[in-house]
This record gives C-alpha cells, structure tokens and sequence, in this order.
C-alpha cells in the first residue's frame, strides 16, 4: 500500500521552469513536437484555454523554461498568435467556425463569387446568422482543408 502512495506523490510533483524569452517559431515547434506526443483523437486544442492563450504547463516540459510573453492559439485552425492579436485569434476562430457551419448547411464555399483568392464572403455569413459581427479585416479560403486566412494569397 505504501508503494502506491509513494508513486501518487511522484506523479504529483510540479516542476517549476524558468520563465524566459521565447520566440513564436519556438512556440510553434513546441506546439508541433506536444501535438506528435499526442494520443489519437486527443486534439491539438487542448492546450489552448477558454481565451485562447497557450497553456504554458504542457508546454514547459519541451521548452525548459515558460514564456514571459503571451501566446495565442486559434482553437480551430491552431494558428499562433503574439500577445497584442489576441483579437484577431478570437476573430479567426469565429469566421473559421462560420465558414465550417456555412458549407455544413449549403455545401458550397462561402466565397465571394467569381474571386480568384477566394475572399470569405462575410456577407453569406452574416445572411444565415452564423457570425456575431462583421470582422474589419478580410479572410480567404486556403487550399488546406477549407481553413481560413487573414493573409491574402499571392
């Protein structure tokens, strides 16, 4: 009995990491070697909280160390984000969440038709009431698995 005690208390230990400058491409490597740790069917989200920042804990142990900077993740398109785009993380999330529920209900792409970059036609979202307000900036369609971006194609 007290050998399972003794394997709870190691289980339990917290490491306490240094917290440090980190950039967002050694963010982003991070995030890529957490999500290959990563059983099946556990997605990559997990380690972005309700407001989206990035749950330094799970990242730490890769790291050595937690950011002093604050990181974002999109939750639907697991795009990373720097501290002062919080917004913009929260907006990809929603337009992406928009664009997956319009081609759910139509089975079409909600672009704006005939555009070559294929630009989010916000206005076919707004028309079935799937985003809550009309983002300032423009999204396009990427040729990977229908995920949005704010970057225009070139």
């Amino acid at each position: 009995m007290g050998f399972f005690r003794k394997k709870q208390s190691e289980s339990h230990q917290e490491h306490s990491y240094p917290t440090k400058d980190i950039s967002k491409q050694q963010i982003r490597k991070a995030i890529q070697e957490y999500s290959s740790r990563l059983p099946d069917k556990v997605p990559l989200s997990v380690i972005s909280k309700d407001d989206l920042s990035i749950d330094y804990d799970l990242l730490a142990p890769i790291l050595k160390a937690k950011p002093k900077q604050t990181y974002y993740m999109s939750k639907e398109t697991y795009e990373v984000f720097e501290e002062h785009e919080q917004q913009l993380a929260l907006e990809v999330d929603m337009v992406q969440k928009a664009v997956d529920n319009y081609m759910k209900q139509t089975d079409e792409l909600p672009v704006i038709e005939a555009d070559p970059y294929k630009k989010v036609s916000l206005h076919k979202l707004e028309k079935l009431r799937l985003i809550d307000y009309r983002p300032n900036r423009e999204y396009y369609i990427t040729n990977e698995e229908y995920l949005i971006t704010s970057q225009k194609p070139d």
